[in-house]
């Protein structure tokens, strides 16, 4: 699933679960999707504040600096993932931000058929070229990493995001 399923939720401000049901063509206990709900009221923002969105997500094991691809829904072929020049942002590492309660808040722009490669950022970023998405397939550590993940609008929506998201995970927002 691409990640333009997130960014249409922009201007909803919305965190619900994930996890469904496998139905059809989706690989049993994967996340079909990333679902927008209501559980908090929306900030005032308009189309022109559409902005990056917010993900926050739970992982089976600690995948925090390992390199994160986007896999087709049967999780055969690696369909997404960075050019080794991109894995360093500003020079520093797109690591995802440790939130309460074991969860992480994404810096790279993951989805739900999201998987880890054993390579980390530090070993990626000094390779000698991209790898194929074929060689990257031989690399993935974990095709269904997820235990949850979460659309919460975008970045714009909110003026302490870190707090705001702790604050949520405390109150139970995204308790079932």
């Amino acid at each position: 699933m691409a990640l333009c399923c997130v960014a249409a939720g922009c201007g909803i401000s919305s965190c619900s679960s994930s996890r469904e049901p496998a139905s059809g063509g989706q690989a049993a206990g994967r996340p079909s999707a990333i679902k927008s709900g209501s559980a908090v009221p929306a900030r005032k923002v308009s189309p022109a504040q559409a902005g990056p969105p917010v993900v926050i997500y739970k992982t089976t094991r600690d995948y925090s600096r390992n390199v994160p691809v986007g896999l087709s829904e049967d999780g055969t072929r690696v369909v997404s993932y960075p050019a080794v020049s991109d894995v360093k942002v500003g020079g520093r590492y797109p690591y995802p931000t440790p939130l309460e309660e074991g969860y992480l808040l994404d810096n790279r722009g993951i989805g739900p058929d999201v998987a880890f490669l054993s390579y980390t950022y530090e070993e990626y970023a000094a390779l000698p070229a991209t790898p194929s998405s074929a060689e990257l397939l031989e690399k993935v550590i974990d095709k269904r990493p997820l235990v949850e993940i979460h659309a919460c609008g975008n970045r714009y929506q909110y003026k302490d995001l870190v707090k705001e998201l702790n604050e949520r995970i405390r109150a139970g927002a995204f308790k079932k």
